[in-house]
């Protein structure tokens, strides 16, 4: 029988020094395993991407509710926040390792001048918030036409 090899992963010993120095200059709390780290602090995935005519931003919120996402605007600052809840029944589940996050979250984008604030959309579907942000019309480029003579 050949022993049982454990994968390492090389960012564990810097996310343990992390860890270290935040506790010693901050005062924060240790994070005692990957479980602990996952219910303390995440941040969605987002994908931004600009046209001539929008910028669109897409947020992966897997397992959210949209009652539970708050988008707003403020001095051209773009924030969603909100907060996957953790559910648990201790007495059925008997987790051997656990990768998703849960908590609250914020991230903020700030916005070019150029976005009409008044036409912002949302939309939430299957997991994915998708906001649509139109460029307002004197931002567009503009052609000009060249007349001979």
């Amino acid at each position: 029988m050949f022993p049982v090899r454990r994968r390492v992963n090389p960012f564990d010993e810097i996310t343990r020094e992390f860890d270290r120095m935040m506790r010693r200059n901050f005062g924060f709390g240790e994070y005692y395993n990957e479980e602990e780290r996952g219910l303390a602090m995440w941040s969605p995935r987002a994908d931004v991407s600009e046209t001539k005519d929008q910028i669109q931003v897409k947020l992966d919120l897997p397992g959210m509710e949209e009652k539970d996402i708050q988008v707003t605007l403020e001095n051209n600052v773009l924030t969603i926040s909100g907060e996957r809840k953790y559910e648990s029944n201790e007495q059925e589940e008997n987790y051997q390792r656990m990768e998703c996050f849960y908590g609250t979250f914020t991230r903020s984008f700030t916005l070019p001048r150029t976005v009409d604030p008044e036409k912002i959309k949302a939309n939430y579907k299957n997991g994915v918030l998708h906001l649509t942000m139109p460029k307002k019309e004197e931002s567009k480029p503009k052609k000009i036409d060249i007349k001979l003579g």
